[in-house]
């Protein structure tokens, strides 16, 4: 998907590396989250994989076709939820298969399918003020999964949550990600959400933004068979959990700026 990705940003007449040589695989149906220090572009990855910034040299693709501009092929959840305020539930969750055109009882279909794997039965005509955090970004997934994206694209999704409902929306999306799984690029400062969610955990440097490691979760995660443990706290106590987590944070320790502080 990244292949040697460079970004440089201008201002005042200066220049300010965000990214150096950035190569990265990201194979399909693959959960991949990107976590290091606060400005090593980590969301200047996720932009250009969207298509909504390009890179200064190198290519960003999906598919095998380099990426110019956003596309049906990718869906992006933002932390802020995005939803439409005057749009109800169901009309958040149709918005994006009424602009591809999709005919009305295949749209119907697809949106029933996605309220009830996301728990939204009864909230169809409710609008966005009247819901939780937790419902609201709910909404934004469900909007997202619904188009049928070849990747899934998610900034710090659940950030603006409360610790609580955090928790459960990272077993949610977890327990989705089982029945109707999509390759996944997610951005996180969260170490232990990274490590329950992801298959791989890449750990950046600091700016400018470079790979410093990438930490192989899938294969620890099924030869210890977490998926036998339903809540993430009882994933988390895991001897296996903690080593993992434990390597990542070191990894980002080596990272600390004083100067951050």
């Amino acid at each position: 998907m990244f292949d040697a990705v460079s970004r440089v940003f201008h201002r005042d007449g200066k220049s300010f590396p965000a990214l150096d040589r950035i190569s990265l695989n990201v194979r399909d149906r693959e959960f991949v989250a990107i976590v290091g220090p606060s400005g090593c572009g980590k969301t200047t990855c996720l932009r250009m994989a969207a298509g909504l910034e390009s890179p200064t040299s190198g290519t960003v693709s999906v598919g095998g076709r380099p990426v110019t501009k956003p596309g049906p092929d990718r869906a992006v959840v933002f932390q802020q939820f995005a939803l439409f305020p005057w749009k109800t539930v169901y009309e958040n969750i149709d918005f994006g298969l009424r602009s591809k055109g999709i005919a009305d009882a295949p749209r119907r279909e697809r949106i029933r399918a996605q309220v009830q794997l996301m728990g939204l039965e009864g909230y169809e005509s409710a609008y966005p003020h009247q819901l939780s955090g937790g419902m609201q970004q709910r909404v934004a997934i469900a909007r997202s999964y619904v188009l049928d994206p070849d990747v899934l694209l998610m900034d710090e999704p659940f950030g603006a949550l409360d610790a609580q409902t955090r928790v459960v929306m990272q077993e949610e999306l977890i327990k989705l990600s089982r029945v109707n799984p999509r390759t996944v690029l997610f951005i996180t400062h969260a170490v232990d959400e990274s490590v329950y969610l992801a298959d791989r955990v890449v750990v950046m440097t600091r700016r400018p933004g470079r790979l410093k490691e990438i930490v192989d979760i899938k294969s620890v995660r099924e030869a210890e068979q977490w998926q036998q443990h339903e809540r993430i706290e009882d994933v988390m106590d895991l001897e296996s959990f903690v080593h993992l987590r434990t390597h990542i944070w070191r990894l980002l320790r080596e990272q600390h700026d004083p100067a951050d502080h």
